[in-house]
């Protein structure tokens, strides 16, 4: 249980511990569930995100714009935008950043999908959303690239910036940065 992303080995073992003081059904059904997930999600065809059909709940939703393309490394990151409940566009999940120190190139992603994506689909917008790192930002620069012949295609990054309720002199200088060279009008 520890090789689980978050869990250490004392939160592991509680864990093991309290599966033991549990009766045989709790870790039948708990088993269960853990291969029921592995065997039943699987990803969407269109996006990458996960899914327990061919197309996930957004590709399939009839009412999101489908000219507005939001570029995420991960799905958490779609439940992330998803649970504000701001954005009405689908999304693109990417499966990781290009990071040379890695070893993860641009093929190891669904970056070739991305390009085919917006040149056969009516996309009007492609929005970034990645992490704000050296590697999010080779990737955001790598797909900007692929994307430059499509000369009607807005390309834009979410904003970057000092959190709500964040103190200035707090915030790291990259951040504070990004904060005033990309400030907005009010």
């Amino acid at each position: 249980m520890s090789k689980l992303p978050g869990i250490g080995k004392k939160t592991a073992l509680r864990m093991a511990l309290f599966i033991l003081k549990e009766d045989e059904l709790f870790a039948k059904d708990l088993a269960t569930s853990i291969a029921s997930l592995k065997l039943n999600v699987k990803y969407c065809k269109k996006c990458h995100n996960i899914s327990d059909d061919d197309l996930c709940n957004v590709c399939s939703n009839p009412s999101r714009d489908f000219s507005t393309l939001c570029i995420v490394e991960n799905m958490s990151d779609v439940l992330a935008i998803e649970s504000t409940g701001a954005y009405k566009g689908v999304y693109h999940v990417l499966n990781g950043v290009i990071s040379p120190l890695q070893g993860i190139t641009p093929m190891d992603l669904t970056i070739e999908h991305l390009i085919e994506r917006v040149h056969s689909e009516d996309i009007n917008e492609v929005i970034f959303a990645l992490n704000a790192s050296l590697d999010g930002d080779t990737t955001a620069f790598f797909i900007r690239q692929q994307l430059e012949n499509i000369p009607s295609l807005k390309v834009t990054n979410i904003a970057r910036g000092i959190p709500v309720g964040g103190a200035l002199e707090f915030a790291d200088e990259l951040t504070l940065g990004r904060s005033i060279s990309e400030r907005t009008s009010l």
